[in-house]
């Protein structure tokens, strides 16, 4: 368990230490992607971009909503959840605990200097953690997915 409070506080902490003007950076697992627009606007251009591909959006999360809620501040942060069954499927009658990391995910988010981000985790990671074999061409797609439409939210 300590290992992975400190990958995470190492994390963190490199994600606080990035430069600035850089659009995409990879810490561990996860990536980012820079965008020009309010964490809204990023947030509707991915949901566009999702159905545009023929893909299906399953939820968005608003998770400074659910803060307010309890009277708490949170930088405008929304969890978008989209999936395709032809490409999620495989990997899911490979190992079913897969399932609790699809549908895919992307965080959109504002971070302390108002730069807005897309974040999500490289579906090679999931590989390891649920022991898929045979599904690399799920595990290709969805990660070519993922790059592809958090550019295309992230467009000026």
């Amino acid at each position: 368990m300590q290992r992975s409070i400190a990958t995470i506080t190492s994390a963190a902490a490199l994600a606080l230490a990035l430069p600035a003007g850089a659009d995409e950076i990879e810490l561990d697992d996860n990536i980012r992607v820079a965008s020009p627009h309010s964490v809204e606007d990023t947030v509707e251009q991915l949901t566009a971009a999702i159905e545009e591909a023929g893909a299906s959006v399953a939820a968005e999360v608003d998770h400074a909503a659910a803060a307010e809620s309890i009277g708490e501040e949170l930088a405008p942060m929304t969890m978008v959840m989209f999936g395709n069954p032809e490409i999620g499927t495989p990997v899911l009658q490979a190992n079913p605990t897969a399932g609790m990391e699809l549908p895919l995910r992307v965080v959109v988010y504002e971070d302390g200097a108002g730069d807005t981000w897309l974040a999500y985790e490289d579906p090679a990671a999931m590989a390891e953690r649920h022991v898929l074999d045979g599904v690399d061409d799920s595990l290709e797609a969805m990660a070519e997915a993922l790059e592809t439409l958090t550019a295309a939210a992230a467009e000026d």
